[in-house]
This record gives structure tokens, sequence and C-alpha cells, in this order.
């Protein structure tokens, strides 16, 4: 495993921090799970068994001072969580890498505070933008930050690893909550960036009609139509053709500007059917759709349970037996291991005292001068053939640590690069998603172009796509090609469903995976299933990519091997909705009207601090405040709430200024860019966003020197 022999000590409660480690024990690290031996009932405790399983277990108080030092001093890494459950000052070894999981990081006014994952939401615009235009905003209904933490810790831990193993130091590493909620925005920063307020669409698309949540004879169904030939294969499936071409219905234009109207007819023949029975009509005509599941229908989805997504374990402290998630990493030679055994609490004394021992044994000194700023992907060359979000935001975080990334675009370019709002010809959404690249206009359906793409192969160390599930096959390129062409390289293809699929060959936006891993059934506006307003799935399948690639990079450069990766959204996201398996409450949280916007506050606090069940009194209370005044009387009466910002006020805080989550560069033409940081703060090697990519093609002029091996005679 990419992780065998690596020793870390789980000691912060945070949500994010049990998911990293839970990642870390999946590329087979042995995780300890320090527990105290009274059991809290917050954060990662509400759920002891998910935040156990695959671990070892040691409780630890203040009698087992030695047993804690001696972990703290042998582990190669920990995880904590300083706002939340804070640690004696100390000093660490120069080589362990030390990975503090916050709410807002190292620096910046609001660093410390301990604000839960919906009060960053709230803080962050992901509540602004999420929820029906005509009601209030609303949160997403799970600790969607945390888990985004947990991920992106993952993925700079074994970047660490790697600065570490060729340059003989460990480093700090400082993940915020808040970071990642501001890099998620991807899609409405374009509007901030032309002074435009972004605005929530519920389940609707702004630029697309009929796209909606609809109810059925027995839940709810996902249809999306992005063109006005899936419409009217959708009026023939609705026997309705002559509704293709009445007016006001015929192009998409006109149905947005009526999607009332459409979505109306929509559902009146959608409530004639029993869920299963639309999403089989309307896949046979290549319309994307799917059920709204329910977390308790997940354990028996089909594509999950061909993945094997879903795992069975007893929990032994209540000889339940629950319901846990395997292991979205999916990789051909070192797939991520689902747990297998929950431990009971400190069931693993003898082993783990064995283990530090084991570590300080084979501990790595500081080299003489060796902590210098070099960028940790230098010399890894990335190609990238990606659209929209999932696969550029994985090259855009591996360019970012140094990496050369070439972007092999069709003729047409990325089908995202000229979206409004942008400079030019260029927009906004797809400079935020593209950083630190440069563009390759390769034609791959042509025979030159198949075969200069086979000699760009041949120097890769990476190649990432997220085209539909053997479009890359069909042109001579699959899994076994790939590595026939370059027997190192890494190789990773992100999809709806998972290139291994019950669904081979189903359509999947990121609103349909949504609905079909549980998030929307979590996320209710009004009692109706929402999508998150960011692209969640999208976002989730981004950054267990990038994980598995960084992992699958160390075990090539320890073996020799590349290997292929298959990524499914359904997979990432379904992992994501695990704190709300086996019956558990699911995270609450309301918002509630000011005289200048909202305030979200965390109900099971009200709650428990005497509130009326239905708000009445805290609401009344609200709509005489401000923001500011209403969040500070919350406070003086024990009930948790955060200001609701807007994208805008959340991008353009102190916070995210002292942080610099946006930063500005240069194209090649010199045209300056706001861009996304990342999340992934290493304090010798940090990540670096330096530049925009420019025009499509801008890289071809200088094709030979990239690739001496494609220099053609003049």
């Amino acid at each position: 495993m990419p992780l065998s022999g690596l020793l870390v000590a789980e000691i912060g409660d945070r949500i994010g921090v049990s998911a990293c480690g839970s990642l870390l024990a999946q590329l087979g690290a042995d995780v300890v799970l320090a527990e105290a031996r009274q059991i809290s009932s917050d954060q990662k405790w509400r759920n002891r068994a998910l935040a156990a399983a695959g671990k070892r277990s040691i409780t630890l108080d203040s009698a087992d001072a030695v047993q804690l030092e001696r972990l703290l001093e042998s582990a190669d890494v920990i995880l904590l969580s300083s706002d939340i459950t804070p640690q004696a000052a100390r000093s660490w070894h120069s080589s362990q890498i030390i990975c503090d999981i916050t709410a807002f990081g190292n620096s910046g006014p609001w660093s410390g505070l301990p604000y839960s994952d919906a009060q960053v939401q709230a803080i962050s615009g992901l509540v602004d933008t999420t929820g029906d235009p005509s009601s209030m905003p609303t949160h997403i209904g799970l600790p969607i930050l945390e888990y985004s933490a947990g991920l992106y810790a993952a993925a700079a831990i074994i970047t660490a690893l790697r600065v570490r193993r060729l340059h003989g130091y460990g480093q700090r590493i400082d993940i915020a909550l808040f970071d990642c909620a501001i890099g998620t925005l991807s899609t409405f920063l374009p509007f901030h960036a032309v002074g435009k307020p972004a605005k929530r669409a519920g389940n609707r698309h702004s630029l697309a009609a009929p796209w909606n949540a609809y109810r059925a004879a027995d839940g709810w169904v996902l249809i999306c139509t992005g063109t006005d030939d899936q419409w009217q294969r959708l009026c023939t499936v609705m026997q309705q053709p002559e509704l293709a071409s009445a007016p006001g219905m015929a192009t998409n234009t006109d149905r947005v500007a009526r999607h009332a109207e459409v979505d109306a007819c929509v559902e009146r023949w959608s409530t004639t059917l029993p869920v299963l029975a639309c999403v089989e009509k309307l896949s046979a005509v290549d319309i994307p759709c799917g059920p709204i599941a329910t977390v308790e229908q997940l354990s028996r989805e089909p594509n999950l349970l061909h993945r094997g997504m879903v795992h069975e374990l007893t929990d032994p402290l209540s000889a339940r037996k629950l319901f846990l998630p395997g292991s979205p990493l999916k990789a051909v030679d070192t797939p991520g291991r689902a747990p297998t055994r929950i431990p009971k609490p400190d069931e693993d004394r003898v082993l783990i005292q064995s283990l530090c021992k084991a570590a300080m044994a084979k501990r790595i000194a500081l080299a003489p001068n060796a902590a210098e700023a070099v960028r940790p992907l230098a010399g890894v060359r990335v190609l990238e053939i990606g659209q929209y979000t999932t696969a550029p935001l994985v090259s855009r975080q591996l360019a970012a640590f140094g990496a050369e990334v070439l972007k092999i675009e069709p003729p047409g370019g990325d089908g995202s690069r000229t979206w409004p709002p942008g400079q030019g010809d260029q927009g906004y959404f797809f400079t935020f998603s593209n950083s630190d690249k440069q563009s390759l206009m390769v034609d791959l359906r042509s025979a030159a172009g198949k075969a200069d793409f086979k000699e760009m192969l041949k120097t890769a160390d990476v190649l990432v796509e997220n085209l539909k599930p053997g479009s890359l096959a069909r042109l001579g390129f699959g899994p076994a090609d790939l590595q026939a062409i370059n027997s190192r390289l890494v190789y990773c293809g992100i999809s709806g469903f998972g290139a291994d699929s019950a669904y081979p060959q189903r359509p999947a936006f990121d609103t349909v995976v949504q609905a079909m891993s549980g998030f929307m059934d979590l996320t209710r506006c009004a009692g109706a299933p929402t999508k998150a307003g960011i692209s969640a799935a999208d976002i989730v399948g981004g950054a267990c990519s990038l994980l598995t690639i960084v992992a699958a990079l160390e075990y090539r450069d320890k073996t020799g091997h590349g290997q292929a990766i298959d990524i499914s959204m359904q997979d990432c996201a379904t992992w994501v909705t695990q704190m709300a398996w086996n019956g558990a409450a699911n995270d609450t949280a309301l918002t509630v009207q000011c005289t200048d916007g909202y305030v979200l506050i965390e109900a099971h606090a009200a709650a428990k601090n005497g509130a009326d069940p239905d708000y009445t009194d805290i609401r009344a209370q609200a709509r005489n405040l401000n923001r500011d005044d209403f969040v500070a009387w919350a406070r003086r009466n024990g009930v948790t709430a955060a200001p609701v910002a807007s994208v805008s006020e959340a991008v353009s805080c102190e916070q995210s200024t002292t942080r610099q989550l946006i930063v500005y560069g240069n194209d090649a033409s010199g045209q300056r860019w706001p861009l996304l940081n990342s999340p992934m703060r290493l304090e010798i090697t940090p990540p670096q966003v330096r530049g925009s990519i420019g025009k499509l093609g801008e890289a071809n002029g200088r094709l030979a020197e990239i690739f001496p091996a494609l220099s053609r005679p003049a």
C-alpha cells in the first residue's frame, strides 16, 4: 500500500480529522485513534463507530501522560484540531508532519474561533447559494466542509511525505474549513468578479429547462435537459410530442423564461409513475436523470453495491450491525482498504506500543540544511483531458505544487472556455478552474492527433480525464493501451458512476449524482429535497481523485509501476454522507431573517437552551435586529449562530484577504485574472498559484520544445 509502515496519531476531535485519519488508513497507514476514557458526544464522537473503524484504539487521560508522550514522539504524522482540541505547547521532531484542521486556520482575525461546519457554511457564502430563490437560504445538511478538509489534509500530508522522502524534513500543515469553502465557489465567483450578486437557484438551472426535482408516485426524481433535442425526446416519452414545438416551449431560452409552466407539465407526467419507471423511460432515450435516494436507501443502491461501497460491521459497544462505507479511492493495484473492524476502546494498546517502538527505530533524521522551499511536484508532468470542474480541479492543485500541467483541448476548446461572464472570449469560471496550466489543442479523432498524443503519453507521469467512460478506449487509449505505452503512467478517469458500473451508459451531471448519493435527501428546503448550491459531487470527486493520484505517485516511485484509477463521483459523494447512516440524526440548522439579511442558528443548540420547538421567539427577536446584533444576542443566550454572508461578502472579508484566498496572476498575453488559491497550506513547501491559462492552443507553438520526439522537419 502507498502508506504501509506509516504511523499516524489522531488526536483532534473534528470530523475532518477523523475523515483524514480514515483516508490515510485506507491507504495503508497504521492510524492510532486516541480516545478519552469518557467519550464525548460532539464532533466525530457523535458516531464513535465511524471514527474508530479501520483504526487502532488507545484510551488516554492524564494518567497516561507517558504513553501519550511516546505516541506523539514516535508518530510520523500527527492530526490535530487545535481550535476545539487544545494541545499543550510542545516542540516536534523535525521529521514529523503535523496537520492541524481548524475552522479558520492559523492566521486572520477569525483564527482560533471554534466554528462548526454549519457556521462556516453560513459565513463563507455556501448557505446563501443553497435553496430556492423564493425561500430562505438553506444550509447543506451534512458536514461537507469537514469532509473536504479531511480530503485536502490527506492529499497535503502525502505531498509532505514526498518532500520528506526526497529531502529529509517534515513540516506543519494548516487546513481551514473556511479556505475549503471559498474554494468551492467557482461557479459563483464569476458574478462577483463583474460586480453582480450571486443568486441561488434551488434545483433549477439558470441556463436550462426543464431541470429540476419532480414528484413521482412514490418519491422524487431528478430530470435534467440541457438541449432542445433532449426536450423533444422528453416530450415524446411524456406522450405529448406537440409540446416540443408549442409556442413559448420550442427553444431553451423560451423554456427558461417560462420554467414554472414547463416544470408543471413535467410533474403532471412524473407523478403518474413510480420513480424507477420514470428513470427507466428517460434513460432509454439518454436523458440525464436519477432517483433522489434517501440515506436509508443507500445500503441497497445497485451501483454502490456493485462498487463495494457498502459494508456491514458489528459495533463492539452496542453489538449493533452497522452499515459503513467502503473506500472511494479505487486504484487497480492499491485500492483503498475498506475498514474490516471497529476496535473496542483501548483494544490495541499493546500493539500500539510496538508500533511506536518500530517507528522510533526507523526515524528519518533531518538532512543538514535540507529545509528549503522546494516545489513538491517539480519534474512531474500531467496531461489533462478535462472539462468543467472535476479533472480541472485535480490538475490545478497538482500545478500549484509544481507539476507541469498540459491541458489537452479539442479544436473547439473546453466546453466552459467561453462561459460568460469573462474577459474577451475567455470566461472567469474557466480561468478559476485552470490556473497554472498550458493549453494544447489536439484533435484526438484524427490520426495525426492520436499519434501526437501517444508520444506525449510516453513522457507523462499522470493522465487525468473526466470524459464519458469508454471514450478514450474507443480512441485506442484504454487502460491496457496506456499501460503498454508507458508503464509508469498514473491514469485517473473520473465519471459520475465509475468505469466499472451498474450504469455503464447513464449520463451524469453533478446534480444527478447529488440526487443519487443522499445529498439532496439531507438538504431540504420547505420539505423538498434540494441540491447544494455548489457543485458538491464534482468537488468531492475531484478531491478524492487528487488524493488517489498523489498516493499512486508515491507507490509508483517506490515500485516503478504506474496504475489506473477509477473514480466514481457517486462513491465520493456517498462517502461524505456517512455521518447520517444507520438512523443517525441529521445535522439540523435553520436560518432566521434579520433586518439586513439572514443568520443561521444550530437547532440542536437552540433546543438545548430551552427554545420553543418552532423557534417563534427566536424568529421574532431576529426580525427586530440586524445580523451582528442578533448573533450577539444569540450567543448571550447560549444559542450557536453565525451571519449568512453573501459570496461577495465572504470573499471580500478580512479573513479571506489575510489568507489570500483569491490571488491575481497574468496569462501569457499579460491579461490579469483573479485566481483561486489552494486550501492546502504547507509551511515550508507551500503551493503557489502563479498565473492564468491563456488562449486555446497557446503551447502548440512550443510542441517540439516540450516533446522533442514531436519535432518535425519544416
